[in-house]
């Protein structure tokens, strides 16, 4: 028979009632009218299909069967006061399993380095880092929050932004000195090995953009090579394999040793943004809280 959980509430009823000694008493306790005691109490012996109490004008009693089911009850409504108050902690503390969906640049580039603070800061907690491309679906595969790059699609999830990176247009100097150096956008075009990254949520190359102050433009370039990972990426872009357009994030040692050049620093006002994802803003758990606190002074660090 399935559980009627109507009777939770009439239970709580019934109980304050037994220990206040009467409906008067207990409606007081419970911040109800006294009527609304009454009726409580007789739905719950209607449900029970059982008189609990004797009750006239002057004396209230326990039934034998109400003085049983009291006995009974008493150790399970203690149960769950007590399986509440647990939860009530376990939201409290920064403990326990927090599982997070990472991109893959992001972990490598920032959580990595740093996530050994984080971790020796709260020693109760045990961090599961999924290092992927997609988000898929959060809820239903169990992680309690995510951090991706893009702008947030049509979901239930709460999107938090941390950050906005510059995308800039690099290439290496031993690139340029056996390609020469483009000296505008459009030009790359023209016979330009240009490195493409996958987006993951088409699956296809993303469209080389650039950006100057209001103005746009779109340039159709061609590339024999297509990635998914940020850092094979810039990798094969330092080999001098080709164009690449990265993040700012991630690359400004490499462009301060001249490593790479910035072929466009007029055209590199266009800004990818980071999102944190997690499922309610309502009773966020203090490990959520945490680690969202974390990749927020990450952040700053990096700036």
């Amino acid at each position: 028979m399935a559980f009627d959980t109507r009777l939770l509430s009439g239970l709580n009823v019934f109980v304050s009632v037994v220990e206040a000694g009467s409906f008067a008493r207990a409606a007081v306790t419970l911040g109800l009218t006294q009527s609304g005691v009454s009726r409580s109490i007789q739905r719950l012996e209607e449900r029970l299909g059982v008189r609990l109490l004797e009750r006239t004008s002057k004396v209230m009693r326990l039934t034998e069967e109400g003085r049983d089911f009291h006995g009974k009850a008493m150790p399970l409504l203690s149960g769950l006061e007590e399986a509440a108050d647990d939860a009530a902690r376990a939201s409290a503390l920064v403990g326990g399993r927090l599982r997070v969906n990472v991109d893959p640049t992001f972990a490598r580039l920032v959580l990595a380095p740093r996530i050994g603070s984080f971790l020796g800061a709260h020693p109760d907690l045990h961090l599961e880092l999924v290092i992927r491309d997609q988000i898929g679906d959060l809820v239903a595969e169990g992680f309690d929050a995510a951090v991706r790059f893009g702008e947030p699609g049509p979901s239930t999830l709460i999107a938090r932004r941390l950050l906005r990176t510059q995308v800039l247009t690099c290439a290496s100097p031993a690139y340029l000195s056996q390609h020469g150096r483009p000296h505008t956008p459009r030009a790359l075009s023209r016979g330009h090995e240009c490195l493409l990254f996958r987006d993951p949520t088409t699956g296809a190359p993303f469209a080389w953009e650039f950006h100057q102050g209001k103005k746009r433009i779109s340039v159709p370039v061609i590339g024999r090579l297509i990635v998914n990972d940020a850092l094979t990426h810039l990798e094969a872009c330092r080999a001098g394999f080709g164009v690449a357009q990265i993040f700012a994030l991630g690359s400004t040692l490499d462009l301060a040793s001249g490593q790479l050049v910035n072929l466009f620093p007029d055209w590199s006002d266009e800004l990818f943004p980071l999102y944190a994802y997690y499922p309610s803003r309502h009773f966020l758990p203090n490990k959520v809280r945490a680690f969202l606190d974390f990749l927020t002074s990450s952040i700053d660090d990096l700036n």
